[in-house]
């Protein structure tokens, strides 16, 4: 049994942790290059958390459990980081989202991730990583989570939230390294929708890539 706590800076909604970087923190504890994480229940914020077997939990509620994982779409390509800045020009969002960690714009110690239209389907988002956070593999999985949410049409008029993720890191950027992260919409059934993100570093490498099942909220 480990003890793991999500510190209140990482949130997504207010009083939760924000799904990609709670993901992340359990792929950490696995084996395997690919990991999928389910969600099951809200993260509590600085809690500790009993992590057994690959699940979750706090006290007897299942918060979360992963397994290895698999890919089921293509990585989304790469897009400039002149693109990806005019693309965040026109993001939008609204007081649901504004507190979050990795795309909140009222953050002023989050990631701050922008993803704006590129073409249909795909947004993208500058990200310049810098020291003020320790740069691993849970902050690449956050990173990896809301980019794909936004590609999502009509998420301020009918938000969804994240179901489950399936990501791998591959390398890590440097502080002050100019990145860019790519959302993909891969379509909707019923109150499922699938997406895909990839975040790249200076010279267009692959940092890592994800895929998500998001749940349209009633």
């Amino acid at each position: 049994m480990t003890s793991v706590q999500i510190p209140g800076r990482f949130n997504g909604p207010p009083d939760s942790g924000n799904g990609g970087y709670v993901c992340g923190r359990l792929a950490e504890h696995r084996d395997e290059g690919t990991v999928t994480v389910m969600l099951r229940n809200p993260a509590p914020l600085d809690t500790p958390l009993r992590l057994e077997d690959g699940k979750l939990f706090d006290g007897e509620r299942l918060i979360a459990e992963s397994r290895a994982g698999a890919f089921e779409r293509d990585v989304p390509d790469p897009v400039s980081r002149d693109v990806a800045e005019k693309a965040a020009g026109a993001y939008e969002t609204n007081e649901m989202f504004a507190y979050c960690f990795v795309c909140g714009n009222a953050r002023e110690d989050g990631l701050r991730l922008t993803p704006g239209p590129v073409r249909a389907d795909v947004v993208a988002t500058p990200w310049t990583p810098d020291e003020s956070l320790p740069i691993g593999g849970a902050l690449l999985w956050a990173a990896l989570d809301c980019p794909g949410g936004w590609s999502v049409p009509n998420m301020l008029d009918r938000p969804a939230l994240l179901g489950s993720m399936t990501a791998t890191v591959l390398d890590l950027p440097e502080a002050g390294e100019p990145c860019v992260v790519v959302g993909e919409n891969h379509g909707e059934q019923g109150r499922k929708i699938f997406t895909a993100a990839a975040v790249y570093g200076a010279d267009e490498r692959l940092l890592g890539h994800s895929e998500h099942i998001w749940i349209r909220l009633k």
